[in-house]
Parts: C-alpha cells; structure tokens; sequence
C-alpha cells in the first residue's frame, strides 16, 4: 500500500471521512492541511461532492488532470506546496470564487490561458511564487475583487488590471516593480521636503526655534553679499512689525495666517 507522509491510503481515508464537516451555509468542507502529502491521495479524486478543499501546507508536486472533475467547488485552498505548474483541467472550476495558489514554485509558465475560465472568481492569491506575468485571458474575471501578486517577479503591472472593474483589493508588495514605485514616491516626498511653509514661532519648541533662526541669520548674511545696496532700514523694520514672530521653517503653517493676512490688507 502506496504510502502519503507515512500515512498508508487506507488510513488517509479513514481520516478525510471524519475531517469533511457541513459549513453553516449547507457546504461540504474537507480541510487536509499539513498531512504530509506529496500527491492528491486517489480517494480524494472520487470525492466530487466538495464544495471547499484545503490542501494547503503538504507538499504536493502536481496537480492531476481529473482536479477538474470537481465542479462543485467553490474554494481550493492550495497555498504552501511545490507546485511548479496548473493542469489546463482547472479552468473547468467555474464554480471557483476563491484559489489560494500562494507560497508554491509557480512560474509564469506553469499557469495556463484555462484560468481565466474561472468566470465567477473573486479572490486570486498567487503571492509568493516566482511568477513575472500572468495569462491575458485573466481579463475575463470579471468578478475579481481581490488579486494578491507580493513576493513575485513582475517588473510592472500586468496590462489588463486596470480593466477589472469589479477589482477592489490588489497586492503587488515586494516585486521589482513595487520597489521602482516606492522609489519614485520616495524621491517625490524629498523633493517636497524642500518648499518652504510660514509657521509662528509659538508653534515651534526651543530647539527648532534655534535652529530656524540659526537659518534665518544665514540667509541673511548670504542676502548681504548677494546685494551691494542694502534694504532700507525703515523698510526692514516695517517689515518686521508687520510679521511679528514670524519664521519659515520647514513645517505646517499654523491657523493664524488669516490673522497675518489681515493685518498685511490693513
């Protein structure tokens, strides 16, 4: 007798008997996570009345074609295997509404154009995989709300995404093309770094108030070489009358500019 995780089929059968429970919805599920399996045990292929199987935490290497007979299904949970490629069979799953493919060896070879087949998919996990682009036909998921892609190898989002309509939810963390993107809006958050803001000074602590003098000093000495003619004394001393307190630093300018305003119109 064929042996599965140093179970035999006899004894993994008996345990998938006692492992299916009725969901409060009415649905047949079979949850056969970390049971050591390296392949879809043959039992488990004649047991079509499934509606939710999770398979997930074994370390299945393939697939068998007849994983499409089971056109009951609504969840297939495959995540955390060694799965390199998908039978063209799982397009026939178009009862599918979710498919945990996450933490496998998927490549963008191994996932077939059937999978855009799956007409009444919502949520599509391929995360953790070695995966750079998806099958075109995935456009047609028209009930696709949730689509995970992290830890892979895309260096730019797949074309079609934008078209989903229906897609509300979709992670493409840790790919090259997630780190470009958060460069270039790290770069766009330094170069606003340098505009400057109007603040009062009774919004600053001691030390930013030290600092931000320290500046105002500097650019004033760079101001006097700059210039050979000197502003007016009556001119600079109206000037700081006018804005009492007033420094420019980096920072949120305060509610009180309204009441600077004013007294400039004044």
């Amino acid at each position: 007798m064929e042996k599965k995780g140093g179970r035999s089929e006899r004894e993994l059968k008996k345990l998938a008997k006692k492992a299916i429970n009725i969901t409060q919805e009415g649905k047949r599920r079979l949850i056969f996570s970390k049971m050591g399996l390296i392949t879809v045990p043959r039992f488990l292929i004649k047991m079509r009345d499934l509606n939710e199987l999770d398979l997930s935490r074994n370390q299945i290497q393939k697939l068998p074609e007849a994983i499409g007979t089971f056109t009951s299904l609504t969840k297939l949970d495959l995540h955390s295997n060694k799965l390199e490629s998908l039978p063209e069979s799982i397009g026939s799953l178009v009862g599918l509404t979710h498919l945990n493919l996450a933490n496998n060896c998927l490549t963008t070879a191994g996932l077939p154009s059937s999978l855009g087949f799956l007409c009444n998919l919502t949520s599509l996990n391929l995360g953790l995989n070695q995966i750079d682009a998806l099958p075109s036909t995935l456009e047609q998921l028209a009930f696709l709300q949730e689509l995970a892609l992290f830890d892979n190898c895309f260096t730019e989002v797949p074309e079609f995404v934008p078209t989903l309509q229906n897609l509300i939810k979709l992670n493409l963390e840790r790919n090259p093309y997630a780190e470009a993107e958060y460069e270039r809006i790290r770069q766009e958050k330094l170069d606003q770094a340098e505009e400057l803001y109007l603040v009062h000074e009774n919004n600053l602590c001691k030390g930013c108030i030290k600092k931000c003098k320290a500046e105002e000093e500097g650019m004033l000495r760079n101001e006097d070489k700059a210039e050979k003619i000197p502003e007016k004394p009556a001119v600079l001393e109206e000037k700081r009358n006018r804005f009492e307190g007033l420094m420019t630093p980096n920072s949120v300018a305060a509610v009180t500019q309204d009441v600077w305003r004013i007294r400039e119109k004044e």
